[in-house]
């Protein structure tokens, strides 16, 4: 089952359904999604998005950002959480051609897992506690989203290599974000050569330090953000299932 679900405007929408744990369960298909903005949807794309049976949405991105390019359609059938959990902004585009992708960006996701307890922490529990589909973006899907991402399959107890893996795929996205922010700057090219990209290094850098600094990522959750065995167990229930045993 393919992880990417086409959409004429969205770029990087994917369900993180599938993965295994390290106790020999698998996230389940249709429960959790990841995307850039939900706020491009419209037309076909919005007829394609009500199929899938989202319930929730939870939008990381600032309120500026928001006003500047709207947000998922309200609709009767979902629920609408703004979680801005980055308090830090900054300028990818603009940053130099010598700022090396894998730390800078590793060290700006540290910043957001200190930065954005209480939203983070609400995210958690909207994931554990929802019942039906839950999507979750930032403007690109890749940096807010992935950190979202990382912290929900860790805790559900998938191997980190895989949560690195789903972080880099974001590079199969990275030319149509790249035309996207060109077309919002005619005749422009965004000035750092990591715009857009998604290297795996990243996220080792990122879920490294959380690591290094707290002792693994589930001591920081449960630490810092309150994340506790009863969140967890939450997380589990929800999402995970047996594994699928081959005919």
């Amino acid at each position: 089952m393919d992880r990417h679900i086409i959409f004429e405007r969205l770029h990087n929408f994917r369900d993180l359904g599938g993965y295994p744990t390290t106790d020999g369960l698998t996230v389940r298909w249709g429960r959790l999604f990841r995307s850039d903005s939900l706020g491009k949807l419209h037309g076909r794309d919005w007829e394609r998005f009500l199929e899938l049976g989202v319930e929730a949405v939870i939008d990381l991105r600032y309120s500026w950002e928001i006003d500047a390019k709207g947000r998922v359609p309200e609709h009767p059938s979902l629920a609408y959480h703004h979680l801005s959990i980055e308090h830090r902004p900054y300028d990818q585009a603009a940053l130099g051609p010598d700022v090396e992708t894998g730390p800078y960006l590793a060290e700006r996701y540290m910043e957001v897992a200190h930065d954005g307890v209480g939203e983070l922490r609400r995210a958690l529990e909207v994931i554990a506690g929802q019942e039906g589909p839950v999507a979750f973006h930032c403007a690109s899907g890749k940096d807010r989203t992935g950190l979202l991402a990382a912290l929900v399959l860790v805790l559900l107890g998938v191997p980190e290599e895989v949560v690195v893996e789903d972080f880099a795929l974001t590079g199969l996205a990275t030319d149509r974000l790249l035309a996207d922010w060109r077309a919002d700057h005619p005749g422009e090219e965004p000035a750092w050569p990591g715009y857009g990209r998604a290297p795996a290094e990243v996220m080792r850098l990122f879920l490294a330090s959380l690591a290094r600094e707290h002792g693994s990522v589930r001591a920081y959750a449960a630490g810092l953000l309150g994340a506790d065995d009863t969140v967890v167990a939450a997380l589990r229930a929800n999402l995970l299932e047996p594994a699928r045993q081959n005919a």
